[in-house]
């Protein structure tokens, strides 16, 4: 079947282009009224995998054909020429079924900024009601916190004294404790909360969509990829997609693409929405003239140090004994607590890089276990990773797609550490965590630094080992970015500029990277447009 004969599949109201963070919130939120028709459509596959639910899964979930699309970045100057792997779940949920179910909204500063650049309602007062509408804290009910909502956040089940030394070591560097991570200031030292129900992954697809099965004005159709969007006009009708290798035609009412900040630009500039030479050079006819989209791309990127500890238990010894290994499993099995338990990152610390700043900078990412690289097998002495990143990157890159080919994945350029400012953080970032090391609460496990090494020690030296040893921590945003500037891709309701009946409800629409990680500010994206696509269609 050619792209001029796509099959009828029917008409909706709304029709919501992936089902991952965003996509989940939106489905239910837009079919709880039963007079509104909604299709949600998913490239991927169906999130019911053993290693989805078991929250250590994740390792096994990155890198893996059936959960993750294996995007790689191309080569980056400020890596030394290396290309990162860049996971992006492929199932129902999105990334929250394969990522560090870490719960963190970020700073009331990050959504003040948006308010202050023009972005009306989208200040910490105007976003924090939807952050609570959603949430099912485990504390209960507070001002701060919402309960009896479909995201669950529960505290980690487990217990690590290294990790306990290292929230002291903090301490010493003025750095307080902190309970709660999530009240519009992140700053101190704490253990993360995570999206969990008992022990196992609370991904958005369980939150949102599986309570909602039966809704008769709700369909959803996994293995559907999105070709292009449909025109009549300047008014999106709908959109092309591919299923069991035939092509369909939907028509809608109203077309939200929540694919994320890799897709949605994607999907746009196969539609020919986007830089005019970037789509005539791609053999793409140029519908809407819009050159913001797939620029502004924002990431984390972490700089991960490794350290060989002492006198301490790490996952690395536990996991090589055949013994523990096994004590681990019945652990889980009995009681849904322990490593197997454990989120890719248990203990935070928010701290600033430079003493002159209002709020924090930097977030680091503690963990009893080391590898030489991600991915590869556990080290067999006991070791611990500090990761550390810089919470509001300067550096600016993007997502163009390199043909019309839609199955090909779009050119990933993040352009890290482009600027003299990341590489300035970076430096004050390895020195700070060189600082944490030498607390005295750390002393007894006598840590000994692995990565990058102590002979590394001047400014030009950390900059080349920031560039061999950094990594995504997974949080692009920022591709179709919110505002009225020339480079804005949506308004402050999420309408594409420049045409109607489309909207983008994802991380793409940042126009600033949030200090924290970025999943939960996505359900929140996705819960506030959700009122405002049903208020403009009434």
């Amino acid at each position: 079947m050619t792209k001029s004969s796509p099959s009828p599949f029917g008409s909706y109201d709304y029709v919501v282009v992936g089902a991952g963070s965003a996509g989940c919130v939106l489905a239910n939120r837009l079919s709880a009224d039963p007079h509104n028709r909604v299709l949600l459509i998913e490239a991927g596959g169906s999130d019911r995998y053993h290693w989805v639910n078991i929250p250590i899964g994740y390792l096994f979930c990155m890198g893996n054909p059936r959960t993750d699309w294996m995007m790689k970045t191309e080569p980056e100057a400020g890596l030394n020429g290396r290309s990162l792997n860049y996971p992006r779940g492929k199932v129902l949920g999105g990334c929250s079924s394969i990522n560090g179910m870490i719960y963190m909204r970020g700073q009331a500063a990050d959504y003040d900024g948006w308010r202050q650049a023009g972005n009306a309602g989208w200040g910490w007062d105007d976003v924090l009601p939807y952050f609570l509408k959603s949430e099912d804290y485990h504390g209960g009910k507070a001002a701060m916190h919402g309960s009896g909502g479909e995201w669950r956040v529960e505290r980690q089940r487990l217990s690590w004294p290294i990790l306990d030394a290292f929230r002291d070591a903090a301490v010493e560097l003025g750095i307080p404790y902190t309970d709660d991570f999530n009240t519009g200031t992140n700053e101190g030292s704490g253990y993360f909360e995570v999206n969990q129900r008992n022990g196992v992954r609370w991904n958005t697809s369980k939150a949102f969509l599986r309570g909602i099965a039966r809704r008769k004005n709700l369909r959803v159709v996994l293995g559907a990829e999105t070709e292009r969007l449909t025109f009549d006009g300047r008014r999106v009708t709908g959109l092309v997609f591919r299923h069991d290798d035939r092509l369909h035609h939907v028509r809608a009412g109203q077309t939200i693409l929540a694919a994320g900040a890799i897709n949605s630009p994607k999907i746009l500039e196969l539609s020919g929405v986007g830089r005019p030479h970037l789509l005539s050079g791609i053999g793409v006819d140029v519908h809407h003239a819009l050159p913001g989209v797939g620029e502004n791309l924002q990431d984390h990127l972490q700089i991960r140090t490794v350290f060989k500890v002492s006198n301490a238990a790490t996952l690395n010894q536990r996991y090589h004994n055949l013994v523990s290994r096994a004590s681990m499993g019945l652990e889980y099995v009995l009681k849904r607590s322990g490593p197997l338990s454990m989120a890719p990152s248990q203990l935070g610390i928010f701290a600033r890089s430079d003493p002159r700043l209002a709020t924090p900078d930097l977030e680091y990412h503690v963990q009893p276990l080391s590898t030489d690289r991600l991915g590869e097998p556990l080290h067999r002495f006991p070791a611990v990773t500090v990761s550390v990143c810089n919470l509001r990157p300067e550096s600016r890159g993007s997502v163009h797609m390199g043909s019309s080919a839609a199955r090909e994945a779009a050119k990933i350029r993040p352009n890290y550490l482009s600027t003299a400012g990341d590489r300035s953080v970076a430096v004050a970032s390895l020195r700070h965590v060189r600082s944490l090391m030498k607390a005295q609460a750390v002393a007894r496990y006598a840590p000994e630094e692995m990565l990058p090494g102590t002979q590394y020690d001047s400014d030009e030296d950390l900059i080349r080992k920031a560039g061999d040893i950094g990594t995504t921590i997974f949080h692009p945003v920022g591709t179709c970015k919110m505002g009225s500037d020339s480079m804005a891709v949506v308004d402050d309701r999420l309408r594409v500029h420049g045409l109607d009946g489309l909207r983008v409800v994802d991380a793409s629409i940042m126009p600033t990277i949030v200090s924290g990680n970025t999943n939960s500010p996505v359900v929140m994206i996705a819960e506030k447009a959700a009122e405002m696509i049903l208020q403009d269609c009434r």
